[in-house]
């Protein structure tokens, strides 16, 4: 299975940014609003310049309130891991596992085309499973 396949299953289509100069106070509308965990941070809608996530937020609000009122920028993680569509769905898998990542943006001809979360491999894992156990069970039990 490749990561396309799992973009094309996707409720959402599209990818959810954020620029960012916006406030964190925007930020958790935005998750709020599109009930997601993580977006891309990105100044055109186009090109990655960060992630930003709930736990990011979390972990700096911890610290100090006053993040609510600060750029995005701030609080990012600007080092992203990436991967491209035509790859297949197991090496994705493995840089989230190395990583710990959750939320992986996916760049085809170097724009942002999707974000892959942990949520969605395993659901396109569970119906890959699925889908070969009743192709075994209806070779098993053909008349």
């Amino acid at each position: 299975m490749r990561i396309s396949e799992v973009l094309a299953g996707k409720s959402i289509p599209g990818t959810i940014t954020i620029n960012p100069d916006a406030t964190v106070r925007d930020l958790l509308a935005l998750l709020a609003e599109h009930n997601v965990g993580a977006v891309v941070v990105s100044p055109d809608g186009t090109e990655v310049g960060g992630m930003v996530s709930e736990r990011d937020v979390v972990r700096r609000l911890h610290e100090d309130d006053a993040i609510l009122d600060g750029p995005v920028s701030e609080i990012m993680t600007s080092v992203v891991h990436t991967c491209d569509a035509t790859h297949p769905i197991e090496e994705l898998m493995q840089v989230m596992t190395e990583h710990r990542v959750r939320h992986v943006p996916v760049i085809t001809d170097g724009k942002l085309a999707g974000m892959i979360s942990i949520g969605d491999v395993v659901k396109a894992r569970i119906a890959n499973l699925e889908f070969e156990r009743d192709q075994l069970g209806n070779y098993l039990y053909q008349t």
